[in-house]
């Protein structure tokens, strides 16, 4: 029996592995493979990816953002400061979870206190429905965020951020310029020093963990302070010179008008204006050409105010000295089929005749006794034809050709004011170098500091002497035929200008009215250039619409600075002895 139950066993004993097995252990293999492949994939090929999924759940930045410079005036006091507001912004993807649009009444109400539409407004969010920000209002006052805060609107959120004010409003809009609503220098200085009056936000980055606790400091980044910037300009003297230029502007019905004051010995600009103007706190419907810096951009021909140059220009060669005398008779003369003259014949005249009287006949003679090539260079080594230095935007260098040929009559209207075209700036810059003893310097819009290299910037163009000669010359011009740029107790010097405006290969009809002088003629301290741009009616001249600004605008600049009377008391005050008005005639 147990033999035939062996047999029966050894009949069913297995003699090779199930294929069940197999199937098993290839299934193991292939999931064990795919893991290994899997693995290898994300360890090797891209595992980027990975963490880039988890720093998007755990890792988080915050920024800590530093408000923009302020711009000071040369005595601290404040030009352009930022002030906090709040912009609001929308996350549609969580308006949309939480159905926000169906509270009507709260989205009129946000509507309302911003003054939108509010089908706009709520189209807005509609119209990209998974985004994650979209702006609603840039710029809003605290009262107003706080009211948008109280709607609780979801989805509606409000950004601290900074906006910038201008206290000094139109008076200095030209040269401190503007931001747009990023914080972004776009005119003026606030352009020109973006950068520095900018500074970096500081960042910190960390990770939370799923409750949003902070579980690790990842990377800090300090933030970099902007620095504020202190300008030449003195604000009160700004002031004053807007006020009187801008009355000027509208008395004489004029279509424009530049004040330029400078500081005759260090460079610095102490003003520098423009009428029209804007108001940069709010400039919406202005016209874009009242932006323009004119006393920086547009130029014109000098007139008369270059002849002090054709003077100095003959002194320096040494073809005219304090004693040299000449005949402008008959008061007229043709060169090359053109004629030049005076508004009478004033005979034999002195160099300060030619002054007092401007004559252009006398300067006619003296520029055509002056080697071509001499005569020229001092028009360039006087900085027309070249920028200031100022190193702003927009600045215009005018027209000062420099070719071989020229003609008699180039030159003899070049000796007057014509054929060369000068910013109110460069004229400025002139001025200055005539009263500071001949020493042309670079003019700066920053305050004189002993680091500020800019002001090292000076290259003498004419000898002490000479340029002294001169402004005694200048100083007689106001005395005796100027009386409107009298500054009473101050000695004063300065050249009236009037000149046609050139057109496209002609002059019409316009004019423009100059005025450029310096005081105290004892020791120079300021100068000042003012341009009144196409006077209506009778009154046009130079000494009829710029010299009475010129007067008002040192007087005030002079006391405001402290700066000690040079003329005596008993002085026998000085009236016209003789006056023309065609003196500037160009």
């Amino acid at each position: 029996m147990s033999k035939k139950v062996t047999k029966r066993n050894d009949k069913y004993k297995p003699t090779t592995v199930a294929w069940r097995f197999y199937v098993v252990l290839g299934v193991i293999l292939f999931v064990y493979s795919g893991l290994m492949a899997r693995s290898a994939y994300i360890q090797v090929i891209e595992p980027d990816m990975l963490k880039e999924q988890g720093d998007m759940r755990s890792l988080r930045t915050a920024f800590k953002t530093v408000q923009r410079g302020s711009i000071l005036d040369r005595n601290g006091d404040e030009l352009a400061v930022s002030v906090p507001v709040e912009t609001i912004w929308a996350d549609p993807k969580i308006v949309m979870q939480n159905k926000a649009l169906e509270m009507k009444e709260h989205w009129q109400a946000l509507a309302d206190v911003l003054d939108q539409d509010v089908n706009d407004l709520t189209s807005r969010v509609l119209r990209h429905p998974t985004k994650r920000f979209v702006y609603i209002e840039r710029q809003v006052s605290p009262a107003m965020a706080n009211y948008v805060r109280q709607l609780k609107i979801p989805g509606i959120h409000l950004r601290k951020e900074s906006k910038r004010f201008y206290p000094a409003g139109e008076i200095s809009a030209h040269l401190v310029g503007f931001t747009n609503v990023d914080d972004k220098g776009i005119e003026g200085v606030e352009r020109v020093y973006d950068q520095l009056l900018t500074g970096t936000d500081g960042k910190q980055q960390y990770r939370k963990d799923a409750k949003g606790r902070k579980i690790e400091i990842v990377k800090v980044e300090d933030a970099t302070p902007p620095k504020n910037l202190q300008l030449s300009i003195d604000q009160r003297i700004q002031a004053l010179a807007y006020k009187e230029l801008k009355g000027a502007v509208k008395a004489f019905k004029a279509t424009s008008g530049s004040v330029i004051v400078t500081n005759v010995n260090t460079g610095e600009i102490l003003a520098i204006v423009n009428s029209p103007s804007y108001n940069p706190n709010n400039r919406r419907n202005t016209a874009i050409h009242r932006f323009r810096n004119r006393a920086i951009t547009d130029f014109y021909e000098p007139g008369s105010t270059m002849k002090p140059l054709t003077i100095l220009s003959a002194l320096e060669f040494g073809s005219a000295n304090t004693n040299t005398i000449v005949n402008t008779s008959p008061g007229y003369m043709r060169l090359g089929g053109r004629r030049v003259s005076d508004p009478r014949n004033y005979g034999k005249q002195s160099l300060t005749d030619i002054l007092v009287n401007s004559s252009n006949m006398g300067t006619t003679k003296l520029a055509l006794e002056l080697p071509k090539e001499f005569y020229l260079d001092k028009f360039f080594e006087a900085g027309f034809g070249e920028d200031t230095g100022t190193g702003l935007i927009g600045e215009s260098s005018g027209i000062m050709h420099d070719r071989n040929r020229w003609s008699q009559i180039e030159l003899a209207t070049l000796s007057y004011g014509m054929g060369v075209a000068a910013t109110p700036l460069q004229l400025a810059r002139f001025y200055s170098a005539i009263a500071n003893g001949g020493i042309k310097r670079s003019l700066s819009i920053l305050k004189a500091t002993p680091e500020n290299s800019q002001f090292n910037k000076a290259e003498r163009i004419f000898s002490k002497e000479n340029s002294k000669l001169v402004s005694n010359m200048l100083e007689q011009v106001v005395n005796h035929h100027v009386e409107a740029a009298v500054v009473d107790g101050y000695r004063v010097g300065g050249k009236t200008g009037t000149a046609f405006k050139a057109m496209a290969g002609s002059y019409g009809n316009d004019y423009v009215g100059l005025f450029a002088g310096f005081a105290p003629i004892t020791k120079p301290e300021l100068s000042v250039v003012v341009v009144i741009n196409e006077p209506s009616g009778d009154m046009y001249h130079g000494g009829e619409v710029a010299a009475p600004v010129f007067s008002r605008v040192m007087k005030g600049a002079l006391h405001l600075l402290n700066i000690a009377p040079d003329k005596l008391e008993n002085e026998v005050k000085v009236t016209h002895i003789q006056k023309n008005e065609d003196d500037d005639n160009a």
